[in-house]
């Protein structure tokens, strides 16, 4: 019985590389690109909004977004994408991948459309009505994090999972290039159609009337690459992991997965195919004993990594302005620094973003999950800490290009390493019953460490002088003490690393002790 039941998983774990797993990885994958797009494109214009809906008359800058108006803004669809990984997770498990799969793709579409839109002209009602449609965007995003990394596990082989599923995940990389690459082409078709003075020259004519419609053509751009896999993500099958092990129909995996390999795949199964196995939950004392270690694993070096991966917007600022990326805002007018902003956003991804999730891609299935986790975090903490320690020294102009270096290395190596691995790992070690709940536990855990590193480190890292610090800001620690923080979260990382299994060339049946506990049962 247990043989005849495993034949499907057996076939999918041994199929060479077909044209479906190419498909799959696009259809997934651009969910991610949209995803990326969508939660990254909003730091394109965050400066614009200041100017266009807080200008202060008579201000020697321009407007700015208040510091709560703009946390509200950045960071509501990150508490939309944690509730929506914990609830698609879960839901991914209850009613299948495939019926929930294409419920995330819809709310994605729709809140991208409404995000442009808004409801009067005047400062609070944009931005409620812009955070209420963030909310609902997150909340889409989220469920994508689960639902497409336990589709494409369930789909591939074991010789090359690691590589399909971070391969998704690495289309992450291109949707922040192309909202940059978009960013730029919109600014600049606007800067040749509306040409304005500089804010210094003329701080009311800098920006144009027609600034308003960049941000919201940028926010809505989003919903197309949504749009454009929504057929195909109907049309995917259930995976033959979820039909065979959860939903319990042997029949129709087979059949399925015969559609879909282009084999014929025998089920010669009877009645006794609804036996019962190992259905231990959750929150069982056997989940406890088999996965506890795990799940501590998977949730907490997702949450360190992300607390040192969203804190990297602390120092682009600096960073852009000492080599002249993005010039003081007065010198600009609206739609420039729009361009300036993309611009300096197009280089980061293509420099560090992008090619560090492909070297993932590259070498997962060859040197493995964890060597490959245990060493992003190690470099990501030596460059901290190379970046803290002589943080004065590299302050200095002669010294920026070494500071740009380190910096961008950091970067890579969090893609080469723990941003790529802790989306892949929980996809893989966890029953098929469990493993989108436990992915969107781990995931949302990370979106925690994502808000902490995005807003805990702007308060923190500001100068230990209140006089010196940003306008509205408490005192902080300060940026070199705030690099020391943030060097002793990727050694925890590190240390934490050691609770997550290799799943290099092992089936996800294997990792997940699902095989055991059927062979126990009959």
């Amino acid at each position: 019985m247990v043989k005849e039941q495993l034949k499907v998983l057996k076939t999918l774990d041994a199929a060479k590389t077909q044209w479906y797993h190419f498909t799959a990885i696009i259809i997934a994958g651009m969910g991610f690109f949209t995803d990326a797009y969508d939660l990254f494109c909003i730091s394109l214009v965050t400066k614009l909004l200041g100017r266009i809906y807080y200008h202060v008359e008579g201000a020697e800058k321009p407007g700015t977004l208040p510091p709560n108006v703009s946390a509200a803004v950045n960071g509501v669809a990150f508490i939309g994408t944690l509730t929506g990984q914990l609830f698609f997770g879960w839901l991914g498990d209850k009613m299948g991948r495939k019926k929930v799969y294409g419920l995330t793709l819809m709310i994605m579409f729709f809140s991208s459309v409404a995000s442009g839109l808004s409801f009067s002209h005047d400062a609070k009602s944009v931005m409620i009505t812009l955070c209420f449609f963030r909310f609902w965007l997150g909340f889409g995003i989220g469920g994508d994090y689960p639902l497409s990394a336990t589709i494409m596990s369930e789909y591939a082989n074991k010789s090359t999972r690691g590589a399909f599923i971070a391969a998704v995940f690495a289309m992450q990389g291109f949707g922040i290039l192309g909202g940059g690459i978009f960013g730029i082409a919109i600014s600049k078709l606007f800067e040749l159609k509306f040409s304005a003075p500089a804010y210094e020259v003329d701080p009311i004519g800098s920006t144009v009337p027609q600034a308003d419609y960049i941000w919201r053509i940028i926010l809505m751009v989003g919903a197309l690459p949504a749009a454009l896999t929504y057929y195909w993500r109907l049309k995917m099958p259930e995976t033959a992991r979820y039909t065979a092990l959860v939903a319990r129909n042997l029949r129709q995996a087979a059949t399925d997965m015969s559609k879909v390999l282009q084999v014929d795949i025998e089920a010669e199964l009877d009645s006794a195919h609804e036996h019962t196995g190992n259905k231990y939950g959750l929150f069982s004392k056997e989940f406890l004993k088999r996965h506890g270690l795990h799940l501590l694993g998977t949730t907490t070096t997702w949450f360190l990594l992300d607390i040192a991966f969203y804190s990297q917007n602390l120092f682009q600022k600096d960073i852009f302005s000492t080599i002249g990326w993005i010039p003081p805002a007065k010198t600009m007018n609206a739609i420039v620094e729009v361009y300036k902003i993309a611009r300096a956003q197009t280089l980061i991804a293509l420099c560090s973003t992008v090619p560090g999730y492909w070297f993932t891609v590259a070498l997962i299935d060859r040197i493995g999950r964890f060597a490959i986790q245990l060493m992003g975090f190690f470099f990501m903490t030596v460059f901290m800490f190379a970046l803290a320690f002589p943080y004065h020294y590299w302050t200095h102009k002669d010294h920026l290009v070494g500071f740009i270096v380190l910096y961008s290395l950091t970067f890579f190596f969090a893609n080469f390493g723990p941003n790529a691995t802790t989306f892949v790992v929980p996809a893989e070690i966890f029953p098929a019953r469990l493993r989108s709940t436990c992915h969107g536990i781990s995931a949302a855990s990370g979106k925690l460490g994502a808000m902490v590193g995005a807003f805990g480190f702007l308060y923190l890292a500001q100068n230990q002088d209140k006089a010196k610090a940003d306008a509205g800001f408490p005192a902080g620690i300060g940026v070199q003490n705030s690099l020391i923080v943030l060097g002793v979260i990727n050694f925890l990382g590190m240390l934490f690393t050691l609770l997550v299994p290799e799943s290099k060339g092992k089936s996800l049946e294997e990792m997940s002790g699902e095989s055991h506990s059927e062979e126990e049962v009959h």
